[in-house]
């Protein structure tokens, strides 16, 4: 079964940091691009950033430059470093991935998306 669970959230002032984590099982995340996405309260879900698996990244405008993603293929983990947080960045932050599942040893010919259960960041002014 795969699962996707981030940690890493949390409550912290304005200017702080934060880095997420998102560790898969079930699967070899080093196939896939990875994606982490937040939805604020009453507000879309948005993507902040995307990793590919060779490891290009991209952001969205309100984070560039504050924001790095990475990954440690290795620990089958994602990363999302956070940096000079703002109030704004007050939100739900979900990772989500096309991954094949692997099951005793053997990998699907077909993907299935994913989503993690969310980590909640919470920014004060």
């Amino acid at each position: 079964q795969v699962q996707l669970v981030e940690s890493g959230g949390g409550l912290v002032q304005a200017g702080g940091s934060l880095r997420l984590s998102c560790a898969a099982s079930g699967s070899i995340f080093s196939d896939n691009a990875v994606n982490w996405y937040r939805q604020a309260p009453g507000k879309q879900r948005e993507l902040v950033a995307g990793i590919t698996s060779g490891g290009s990244t991209n952001y969205a405008d309100s984070v560039k430059g504050r924001f790095t993603i990475s990954r440690d293929n290795a620990k089958n983990t994602v990363y999302l470093q956070m940096n000079s947080l703002k109030p704004e960045d007050t939100a739900v932050y979900y990772c989500n991935a096309d991954l094949y599942p692997v099951v005793g040893g053997f990998k699907f010919t077909a993907s299935y998306n994913y989503w993690g259960q969310g980590t909640q960041v919470t920014v004060s002014s």
